[in-house]
């Protein structure tokens, strides 16, 4: 289809896909629950840096990053993995193939469409954030501030969306890709500032971090947050993230192809 007739498309596959999370909100909290660790962490890290700051974070720094966390991991999350694998093992992919509008662009806009619902989620402990903290640690404290934390809010959720459907498609290849979905959410809890933040991590590991794409799912836009960088830093970090869009976005589309050939080639 061309790309006027996904833009046609796109508003009725939103409409479809809110509804959808509207209809299983309760899946919605069940999965706001399983997201809870950053407040776990929270409580831990106040208590480790109780007596003394941890680096440069005191506790009401720790109170600000985590419940940032909390709210940027709602809006940054994707399943699209998961169910490209039991779609292929159910074989209902092959009915989505039949549709006019790529399977990519269906799977995108259902995790999309799942925002409002997200960001219900996501606004009320921003606020207690301020509350706790202060407007000036919870939230961007400039105009350019808030829209660089837009743009890397975007990206980090791009790059999670396009990881997922890169792994998804090696399910094409392979009886399951569920496994090394497990292995790069490991990576992503230990590498993306999720569990801490990085910048407590030793100078070469963290070095190592700069250049892999977990830090730019989560780390950067909770930073941009509560305005740990100045404008050339932020900058600098929002290009090596959108570069791992590009980079991620390239991946999953060849591996999508390639699958989706061997899929129709044995009869999918």
């Amino acid at each position: 289809m061309s790309a006027r007739g996904v833009l046609r498309a796109l508003p009725t596959m939103l409409r479809v896909g809110f509804a959808e999370s509207i209809a299983y909100r309760a899946e919605m909290f069940v999965w706001v629950l399983s997201t809870t660790m950053p407040l776990v962490n929270m409580v831990l890290w106040m208590a480790v840096s109780k007596d003394a700051p941890v680096g440069n974070y005191g506790q009401v720094d720790f109170v600000s990053y985590f419940l940032a966390t909390f709210a940027v991991r709602q809006l940054t999350s994707a399943w699209a993995a998961w169910l490209i694998n039991w779609e292929v093992k159910q074989g209902t992919l092959a009915m989505r193939l039949l549709r006019p509008v790529s399977p990519l662009w269906a799977y995108a806009s259902e995790n999309v469409a799942g925002f409002p619902m997200r960001v219900v989620v996501a606004v009320p402990v921003v606020l207690v954030s301020v509350a706790l903290v202060g407007a000036d640690k919870a939230v961007p404290q400039h105009a350019w501030g808030w829209a660089l934390f837009i743009i890397a809010v975007l990206g980090g959720w791009a790059i999670t969306f396009l990881a997922n459907v890169a792994i998804g498609a090696l399910s094409l290849f392979m009886d399951s890709s569920q496994k090394m979905m497990e292995v790069w959410m490991v990576l992503f809890f230990v590498c993306s500032g999720y569990m801490y933040p990085v910048e407590l991590l030793p100078e070469g590991l963290r070095t190592l971090i700069d250049w892999l794409p977990f830090r730019y799912q989560m780390g950067l836009p909770v930073e941009l947050m509560t305005s740990a960088h100045d404008l050339p830093t932020a900058l600098g970090l929002l290009a090596r993230q959108w570069a791992w869009v590009l980079g991620m976005g390239v991946l999953a589309v060849t591996l999508w192809k390639q699958g989706v050939k061997r899929f129709a080639a044995f009869g999918g």
